[in-house]
């Protein structure tokens, strides 16, 4: 049976690093799973009272969520804490207006920045959030790409050896947890 990985980007940066990671991870799949990266760019601000009403972007991310038996998320780190956009986007799915799709569900994380340290604050920041949205994490190994602009080549790919092996690992690593359920 196919198992359906959703992959979200914390970064609508145009060339986004992150993004960039997630495109990578999706080679480290087994076979029989299918990738799908969510385009969260046009979900509205979260606001209780859209809820009767729900916008058309929110009604499609949550399909997409309801669909997934996994998560991939790779978040840049603004200010010491995850993207208001991923906030947002999960802020949303969080709703039981739209069933909770995320609840005990696998996920596993990972970051990029071109800074020195490598999300490790954001990454804290959306485990505590993973946490209070009764998710399942992938906690091994951690994943925080620094100088995230010298490890792409100029077609997008990730040429940092060492840290191909720990993307691959924590991918295999979501596989386990997610051909579990």
């Amino acid at each position: 049976m196919t198992k359906h990985i959703v992959g979200i980007s914390g970064s609508l940066r145009k060339g986004s690093h992150n993004t960039l990671l997630l495109q990578q991870a999706q080679q480290f799949l087994p076979k029989d799973y299918q990738f799908t990266l969510a385009d969260i760019s046009q979900i509205p601000l979260y606001n209780q009272d859209d809820e009767s009403n729900l916008p058309a972007a929110v009604e499609q991310f949550a399909a997409l969520c309801r669909s997934a038996d996994g998560f991939l998320i790779s978040t840049p780190e603004y200010n010491g804490q995850i993207s208001g956009v991923l906030k947002n986007a999960l802020d949303w799915v969080s709703r039981p207006i739209v069933q909770t799709p995320l609840a005990l569900k696998p996920i596993a994380i990972m970051g990029s920045t071109m800074g020195m340290g490598g999300t490790a604050r954001a990454q804290i920041n959306l485990r505590n959030l993973l946490f209070a949205l009764n998710m399942d994490p992938v906690n091994r190994p951690e994943f925080q790409l620094s100088q995230a602009h010298l490890k792409f080549d100029e077609s997008g790919a990730f040429t940092d050896p060492n840290g191909l092996k720990i993307l691959q690992q924590l991918i295999e690593n979501l596989a386990v947890k997610v051909g579990q359920r």
